[in-house]
């Protein structure tokens, strides 16, 4: 026996389509969700709805994971966080690491079934991988897992990582990530910065959801950090929401109304940052690097970036790890965030 606390951790994420063929299936599991499209007391047309927009959306969606690798890369990049942050908590704890995905594979019950056929566990941490908690993610996952898992009497005990939209490593692996993209522009001080979010319809805002309060807290701790940090940190900075769906209102303004709005403002450089996403996927790699990109050089912007996923990099990792043992009562060293400059 190794004397280390024997624990479980389950990585929550959204999945994705591992093929062309998988994603009406995905798309179909997407639209199941109550907690993605509320009906109330219309619940009874909810899978024949979902039967339909899946199969209606296929074609056109299809289309765009052709243009990106014919897969989802979230399911290997998923992989490999959960694969590191394995070798960063080892030298704690015992560890037994697995991912549920919401809408495709691995799904929750592959990771319950993981989970039970590695043995007895001292504790277990839910840890959802989005940052900021949202009813449409976050809660959805923590949903699936009770109805999938059961009770939690009797078993380990469940610690859950609700949210790390502040955590001061989560911080600055997006700041060093803006970093890494700034040094492509000869002044990047003057520059147009772009904070991409995920959407979320007005009807989850008003219900209480504090997903658009967190992306806000995100995005000023992100320019706090980064304008002490970098001498060429851009002077200004938007926030914009994409992946709208459907004719409800959501949350304002989009990315691509902001970036034509740029464009005729004469703004010639940009950078995206997508700043509620922890791997790359459709989202950053179809609607942001190739739709986006094509309507701003449409409209004259002639430098176009996006900041690359947080990862598996080490300071996204090191989050984790804190995270993990933090919720398991093991003390960390207090969280003392590196320095760079652009000049560095």
């Amino acid at each position: 026996m190794s004397g280390k606390k024997s624990i479980g951790i389950v990585l929550f994420q959204l999945g994705g389509p591992d093929s062309l063929d998988a994603v009406e299936p995905f798309l179909r599991n997407l639209f199941l969700d109550p907690d993605i499209i509320p009906m109330g007391p219309l619940r009874f047309l909810r899978r024949p709805l979902a039967n339909y927009i899946a199969k209606k959306r296929s074609v056109p969606v299809r289309g765009r994971y052709a243009m990106i690798g014919r897969r989802s890369p979230i399911g290997i990049l998923t992989e490999r966080q959960r694969r590191a942050l394995v070798r960063a908590v080892s030298p704690e704890v015992d560890v037994v690491a697995v991912t549920a995905m919401r809408y495709w594979k691995p799904f929750t019950s592959d990771a319950v079934e993981a989970l039970r056929s590695a043995g007895p566990l001292d504790e277990i941490v839910l840890l959802p991988l989005y940052p900021h908690f949202s009813y449409a993610t976050t809660l959805s996952s923590l949903k699936e897992w009770r109805r999938v898992y059961g009770p939690a009497e009797g078993r380990a005990k469940e610690t859950t990582v609700g949210q790390f939209y502040d955590h001061p490593l989560y911080i600055q692996a997006v700041v060093q990530r803006i970093g890494s993209v700034l040094r492509q522009f000869p002044d990047s001080s003057r520059i147009q910065l772009i904070f991409s979010a995920h959407g979320l319809p007005m009807s989850l805002v008003e219900k209480g959801d504090p997903y658009p309060k967190q992306i806000e807290t995100t995005v000023r701790l992100v320019c706090e950090a980064g304008k002490q940090q970098y001498a060429g940190w851009p002077t200004t900075h938007l926030l914009c929401y994409q992946s709208r769906v459907g004719p409800a209102k959501w949350l304002q303004p989009p990315l691509t109304g902001t970036i034509e709005r740029l464009g005729h403002e004469g703004v010639k450089e940009m950078l995206v940052v997508p700043i509620s996403f922890v791997t790359e996927h459709i989202e950053t790699l179809h609607e942001i690097n190739i739709e986006a990109r094509t309507e701003a050089a449409k409209l004259g912007i002639h430098t176009f970036r996006m900041m690359p996923a947080v990862g598996d990099s080490p300071l996204f990792i090191a989050a984790l790890k804190d995270l993990v043992l933090r919720a398991v009562g093991i003390e960390q060293e207090p969280l003392a965030a590196p320095r760079a400059s652009l000049a560095s």
